[in-house]
């Protein structure tokens, strides 16, 4: 089933360890967990206007804490991807931030 692009990318990361990939023309996303590494390239080409040399994914489990003596935290389930630009091109809207 094909997905909308603007559903596929759900938001950037924001990370230290992000900015300094961005520097090398590696941008991690945080994408839908249904989407595999096509849809990912096409969507991030489609939505930044860019080529896509290589795309890595990985899927993050739920994790589960505790807060306090009763209260109980959790962190859903998440994928991430790193995409890869050929060298040249950038995404503006991660410059400056």
């Amino acid at each position: 089933m094909e997905m909308n692009p603007y559903k596929i990318i759900v938001r950037p990361f924001n990370t230290e360890k992000s900015n300094i990939a961005a520097d090398k023309g590696q941008y991690t996303f945080m994408v839908h967990s249904d989407a595999n590494k096509v849809e990912i390239a096409e969507a991030v080409s489609y939505i930044f206007n860019v080529d896509v040399v290589e795309v890595r994914v990985m899927n993050y489990a739920p994790k589960f804490g505790r807060w306090g003596r009763k209260r109980i935290k959790h962190q859903p389930a998440y994928k991430k991807a790193v995409v890869t630009l050929p060298p040249g091109q950038r995404i503006e809207a991660f410059e400056g931030v």
